[in-house]
Parts: C-alpha cells; sequence; structure tokens
C-alpha cells in the first residue's frame, strides 16, 4: 500500500440502549490494528441472536450484527491472506489454527477467537468504534451494522468473488450452524426419523441438512403456523406440528408417530425448555438431542435423570461444529454448485436505515431472514 490506512467516517445502526429503537448514527472506525482487516460490509442479516443480545445485555451503546459479506478496504500489519479487494464473510467465532482446540479434530472452539461477549477486540480489548471520541462497542467482535467494521483477520473467511454477498451473507452463521448440526454433529443416518424444535432459519437449515443426508421423516414443531408451511413447501418438512393443536404433551405425540421416539432431535427455539421436550422425544437406546438455540431466559436445563440413564444423549453445537475459517468455504461452494439452498431463506430486503423494521419483523416471527443493504 502506498499509505497507512486512516480513520473512516460511515454510517452505522447504534443501539444505545437494551430494547430501544436502533440509531444511524456517524461513527468513527479506525484503521486496522495487527493482524486485522477493515471491510466495507455490502450486505448484513439480522439474526435471532442479535435480537436477543439487543434485548437483555447491558453493554452500550453498541453495533450489533454478525451475519456480512463484504470486501477488504485495508489490511493491518502482518496480515498476509487478505488484501485489498478480496471478498469475505465475517466469521462470529474465529479460528487461530495454532490454539489446543483448532489443532484438534474434536473441536471448534478456539481458545484465543472464540465467542466474544464483552464488546471488545480479541486482540488489545479495545473498540475500533466511536463517537465524538467515546467507545462505541462490538457485538462477537464482528459488529457489521455498520458500513464499514474492523475483524480479526482470524475472524473471515475469503470466498469466491462470483458469489452474491447479498445471498451468502446468511451463511457466516444461522444456515451453517443448522446444516452443520445436522452434519456434523448429529451425523444424522440415511433411514431416519428427526424432530426439529423451532423453524426459524436454523431449524430449516437443520431439516434441509437432515433430507440431503436421507432423512426418511422429519418433523418440524413450531407455535406459528405460517413457519409449518414455509417448511413444508420450501424445505422438506414432511410433518408440521403445532402443540397448541393437542390436548397431550408434544413429545408423547412425536413418539406414537415414530414408534418409540426420533432417532435425532434438534432444539433450534432459543428456549431450555423445548430442550427438555427435545429430550423427551427420542427414543431410548440411541436418541440424540442437539440443542443450537440461544435462550433469552432461564438458560439452565432441567431433565430426568431417567431420560439419559436408558441411553440418550444431549449435546450442544456451535456453528454447527465447522471449523469456521477452514469449512464455511466450502459452504458457499456448495451453494454456488446448487447443492444447497440458501435464497429461500431471504425473505426480507431492506436498505441499513430500515433496521428497525426488520428487529421488529424478527421479534414478531414474520421473517426468517432479513437482509440489510448497505448504501452504495
Amino acid at each position: 500500500m502506498s499509505s497507512s490506512p486512516s480513520v473512516i467516517t460511515c454510517k452505522a445502526a447504534v443501539a444505545w440502549g437494551a430494547g430501544q429503537p436502533l440509531v444511524i448514527e456517524e461513527v468513527e472506525v479506525s484503521p486496522p490494528q495487527p493482524q486485522e482487516i477493515r471491510i466495507k460490509v455490502v450486505a448484513t442479516s439480522l439474526c435471532g441472536s442479535d435480537v436477543a443480545a439487543w434485548e437483555s445485555q447491558p453493554i452500550f451503546p453498541r453495533i450489533f450484527g454478525h451475519e456480512a459479506a463484504g470486501i477488504v478496504e485495508s489490511v493491518g500489519e502482518g496480515v498476509t491472506e487478505f488484501k485489498e479487494g478480496d471478498h469475505v464473510l465475517t466469521l462470529f467465532v474465529g479460528e487461530c489454527k495454532r490454539c489446543r482446540h483448532c489443532t484438534s479434530n474434536k473441536s471448534n472452539m478456539c481458545r484465543t477467537l472464540g465467542l466474544e461477549r464483552s464488546g471488545l477486540m480479541h486482540s488489545d480489548r479495545k473498540t475500533r468504534f466511536s463517537i465524538r471520541g467515546n467507545p462505541v462497542y462490538h457485538y462477537c467482535a464482528v459488529s457489521s451494522f455498520s458500513e464499514y467494521t474492523v475483524v480479526h483477520s482470524g475472524c473471515a473467511a475469503k470466498v469466491s468473488p462470483k458469489a452474491p454477498l447479498e445471498k451468502i451473507c446468511i451463511l457466516s452463521c444461522g444456515v451453517a450452524a443448522g446444516l452443520g448440526a445436522a452434519w456434523n454433529v448429529a451425523d444424522v443416518s440415511k433411514g431416519s426419523n428427526v424432530a426439529i424444535f423451532g423453524l426459524g432459519t436454523v431449524g430449516l437449515s437443520v431439516a434441509q441438512g437432515a433430507k440431503l443426508r436421507g432423512a426418511s421423516q422429519v418433523i418440524g414443531v413450531d407455535i406459528n403456523p405460517e413457519k409449518g408451511e414455509k417448511a413444508a413447501k420450501d424445505f422438506g418438512v414432511d410433518m408440521y406440528l403445532n402443540p397448541k393443536d393437542y390436548d397431550e404433551p408434544i413429545h408423547e405425540v412425536i413418539k406414537r408417530i415414530t414408534d418409540g421416539g426420533a432417532d435425532y432431535s434438534f432444539e433450534c427455539a432459543g428456549d431450555t425448555r423445548a430442550t427438555t421436550t427435545a429430550l423427551q422425544s427420542c427414543c431410548d437406546g440411541w436418541g440424540l438431542t442437539v440443542t443450537l438455540g440461544v435462550p433469552k431466559a432461564k438458560p439452565e436445563i432441567t431433565a430426568h435423570y431417567g431420560l439419559l440413564l436408558t441411553g440418550r444423549t444431549l449435546r450442544g453445537s456451535m456453528y454447527g461444529g465447522w471449523k469456521p475459517k477452514s469449512d464455511i468455504p466450502s459452504l458457499v461452494d456448495k451453494y454456488m454448485n446448487k447443492e444447497i439452498r440458501v435464497d429461500e431463506f431471504v425473505t426480507h430486503n431492506l436498505q441499513l436505515e430500515d433496521i428497525n423494521k426488520a428487529f421488529e419483523l424478527m421479534r414478531e416471527g414474520k421473517c426468517l431472514r432479513c437482509v440489510l443493504h448497505m448504501p452504495r
């Protein structure tokens, strides 16, 4: 580069308090520090965990957003794998490729660039955003509800420049999490019965993944009838169940339908009560329940020990078990080769300035993914 990157002033949607409408503000974005890159965000989508954190977490002012695709604007000292102009996906869990977890085939929980909860950058525990000299905090070390953002180079994945950024942005979280839960964590087998609790983007991605693995019956559970209709039409859910339509517990209904319980069940609703129900819906002996929703309240899981004593297994899933930097680009390739569905998850397209409408749609259960487009 002919000169060092300087501070950029741009627009960002800033949250000033829990549950308060976001405000489009002029923010200053610092240059990337060593091992960091600054990205011009092209498209970013709203995820349920953004909404949950906005409603409940105490760190403000803050820029949310973690599902994003963009173009590298500048690179910090020591960055060799990215250059200006590269197309990238952001990663809310990074991969240093050196720590105990990164070098193990049993984990994707990087010890250096793991889930960041304090609103700061991994490297120096500072922010890269400010308004009139006052810090604005990050979310998951990504903060994509901004025209520009800075991330650690280990928290981005280079992708094909031919891939449409406004579509593949949702592969940086929700769709990848669901597909990976079915493929990597559960390893769904051909001919199996699968029950999915919560038919949002993550749950429907589990359904897609299970069908691609040859599951013979996929049962979707959700209290929103509109989601049930879309699940059957676009994502191969064979049977939709609304717990409100039954006088008996829904796990009893599933056990009756599946002759004793599902082979696999997935909790994708962000409700620990649903985790218990999913575990109850599994069969004795080999039933596996995977929980991957982010609960808004009551994080503790309650279950009778007998459910585990009789052979059921409960597993957690972060990012679908993918090693993000190494594996997520392969999902982009699968999308480009028409091996997986992505476009169908995008139910709304809005401009950044309409971000509060996106939050409203998500809270009301009226969208799967709302993609926010940045000003050109």
